[in-house]
């Protein structure tokens, strides 16, 4: 089967709900960031065969086809197709791997992988709470779906919380995760780690003056163990709180993926090979839990086992989900999320699979590391894994 590379990856930094990316509309900025990595692979954007456009809440802003507004919203010629993909917090995780399904079917030489989320103008829920409030419909779930599984409804902080009891996790731990996701992240950034993924973005700063947005928002550069204790609990005797929870962000990200022919022609330097593609679905009501099962497929599928894995992010859409990861996977968490994870980074939902991408990729150059695997949870309980080798 033939190969797929990927050339480039690129990412805003995350805006904090209402921040510095407040102003500006997700096509406009998702444009940015597909202008932003055919710039830095060096090539024409007349070459691009297709944008795959991860975006959860397709609704206001987001709506009518996001990917294409966003290809209109470039500077892509009119020829460039796109399609919009929901695969909830993995739908542009899931870019990647439709991307690469297509270069290596060699239907396709060169495809960008990208998302975008504006959480600040396009809220989480609008989808399904604007109808509600019009009185349209009784839902995204029929009463046979709700009757099948038990519940009224399906909700990540109530998984969270399941993962949470049924994993053992005490708050005390959930916090000192969180509290080493912020600091890892700060440490980061005064580093200037995240300096060449970031695609800068002019803003308006409280002064009227254009700056640039170049530094994720929401890291807490103070924060500590007693300020995580009182931050108040999401139910009343449970472990979880906001802050051990992912960030609410707005973002854009992408990657550009191509094929050894489209190399050579093009003359370009891969960054990475991806060297597999996973993605399984399990228990819908605890939801977050299916990045472990699939982890675990990944790695029997690509001959491989999590001690030949040299650095790897699992999103942290709440704490208990990496920590699970880390003890029925048997990660080292020195690998996990060494640059801070969406505790700290934030979680732009469509964008952040080509984010994590990118900033794998480049703290695996950092470290000159070879081996990299991706995965994050999903509504409906479905999980992506994405292995990929960096050349």
């Amino acid at each position: 089967m033939a190969e797929a590379y990927i050339v480039s990856a690129a990412r805003t930094a995350g805006g904090r709900r209402g921040g510095k990316l407040a102003g500006w509309h997700p096509a406009d900025l998702a444009g940015k960031v597909l202008d932003a990595v055919v710039e830095r692979a060096g090539i024409d954007g007349a070459a691009v065969e297709d944008v795959v456009m991860g975006c959860v809440m397709q609704a206001g802003e987001q709506s009518a086809h996001i990917g294409r507004s966003a290809v209109m919203a470039s500077s892509l010629p009119d020829s460039v197709p796109a399609v919009s993909i929901d695969r909830q917090c993995g739908s542009s995780q899931q870019a990647i791997q439709f991307a690469a399904q297509a270069v290596m079917s060699g239907t396709q030489d060169v495809v960008i992988a990208a998302g975008v989320e504006s959480m600040t103008r396009v809220p989480m829920g609008l989808a399904s709470s604007a109808p509600a409030q019009l009185g349209i419909g009784v839902g995204p779930w029929s009463q046979r779906i709700k009757d099948r599984y038990g519940v009224q409804g399906f909700s990540q902080f109530v998984g969270a919380g399941m993962m949470a009891q049924k994993y053992g996790f005490s708050r005390e731990q959930l916090d000192a995760f969180s509290l080493e996701s912020h600091r890892r992240a700060a440490a980061a950034t005064q580093a200037g780690a995240f300096d060449a993924e970031i695609v800068p973005i002019e803003v308006v700063d409280e002064e009227g003056n254009t700056v640039l947005h170049l530094h994720d928002e929401g890291i807490r550069y103070d924060a500590t163990m007693e300020s995580m204790a009182g931050v108040k609990l999401l139910q009343e005797g449970g472990v979880l709180t906001a802050a051990s929870a992912s960030q609410i962000c707005d973002g854009a990200s992408g990657v550009l993926i191509v094929s050894e022919r489209a190399l050579k022609e093009h003359g370009l330097t891969p960054m990475a090979r991806i060297h597999n593609l996973t993605v399984t679905a399990g228990d819908p009501v605890i939801m977050l839990e299916e990045p472990l099962p699939a982890t675990q497929k990944a790695l029997a599928r690509a001959g491989m086992k999590i001690e030949d894995i040299d650095l790897y992010e699992v999103n942290e859409a709440f704490a208990p989900v990496p920590l699970a990861w880390l003890q029925v996977v048997g990660g080292d968490h020195a690998r996990l999320n060494v640059n801070g994870g969406a505790i700290a980074l934030g979680h732009p939902l469509g964008a952040s699979g080509t984010k994590l991408m990118t900033t794998l990729l480049h703290a695996l150059k950092a470290r000159d590391k070879k081996w990299g695997l991706q995965t994050m949870c999903e509504g409906g309980g479905i999980a992506n894994v994405t292995i990929v080798e960096r050349l």
